[in-house]
């Protein structure tokens, strides 16, 4: 019985691994040739290669750590702003009635129909007039403020299906608005605060067309704008090794984050998705 069944999941398990292949070796391809030099990496193209030169971290380090404070700096000022005032509107959408309620609502949850790339040149000229480029708030700003739709509609749907009674106890405890805002709301909201917010940082962290058409000045560059720029200069010396270190050292932030953080991800998306 159970070789009759083995045999009927082969197929899916050979797809399932070939998939696993495609999917995965270009990282390891990726941390592979980190740790070559030139005359490994085209002898040894695919595979590993000794010995390991530690040297390729030192150099791509070098250069990409002050970009890596730039964007942790921005990323974390974004997230927490984009959290903050999304919470304060869904709280009131959730839990209050006021003239034109549902047609702002409604006009909010609109703007997630827009591509983003429609408001590039307006925002750009906007920002532009208002003195922001080559600043932090060049980028903070727009992109706490890009964040509101989707926070909005996510922390309004969660917070409007909790039972009406616990708000109307607290008030009868003499709480204000603020503080069932505060003690009460929020931290019913938890694992989707910290959900809104990986997905904030990860927005901030891949994010390449806006920080390249507002920073000109590279002390302000994001990791994304570094990575384009490190690339060519290593590419064009045919020195592969620190630039593929680079790449890892890019990449190691947001794996952190995702290993410390994955339970509380997959619960604010769960609850999302169940009380949406």
């Amino acid at each position: 019985m159970r070789s009759k069944a083995f045999r009927h999941d082969l197929p899916l398990h050979v797809v399932l691994i070939i998939l696993g292949i495609i999917t995965f070796y270009p990282l390891i391809f990726t941390l592979f040739t980190s740790f070559k030099d030139n005359s490994q990496f085209y002898s040894t193209f695919w595979g590993p290669a000794w010995p390991l030169h530690w040297g390729n971290y030192a150099d791509a380090w070098r250069q990409l750590y002050p970009v890596l404070i730039n964007t942790v700096f921005v990323g974390l000022v974004s997230a927490f702003g984009t959290i903050f005032l999304a919470s304060l509107s869904a709280y009131v959408f959730a839990r209050h009635r006021f003239p034109g309620h549902d047609l702002l609502f409604y006009a909010i949850i609109a703007l997630l129909m827009i591509p983003g790339v429609l408001t590039l040149i307006p925002l750009f000229l906007l920002v532009k007039d208002l003195g922001l480029l080559n600043t932090y708030w060049v980028l903070i700003l727009p992109y706490i403020a890009g964040g509101q739709a989707f926070a909005i509609f996510v922390l309004r749907s969660f917070i409007a299906s909790q039972p009406e009674e616990i708000f109307e106890s607290a008030r009868i405890d003499g709480a204000n608005e603020f503080t069932i805002y505060q003690r009460i709301a929020m931290p019913m909201a938890k694992p989707i605060l910290g959900t809104l917010a990986i997905l904030a940082l990860l927005g901030t962290w891949n994010d390449y067309i806006w920080p390249s058409v507002t920073l000109r000045n590279p002390e302000l560059w994001t990791i994304s704008l570094k990575l384009v720029s490190f690339s060519s200069q290593w590419a064009s010396l045919q020195q592969y090794g620190p630039m593929f270190a680079g790449y890892v050292i890019a990449s190691i932030p947001l794996l952190i984050l995702f290993m410390f953080t994955m339970r509380l991800f997959i619960e604010g998306l769960a609850s999302g998705a169940i009380k949406a």
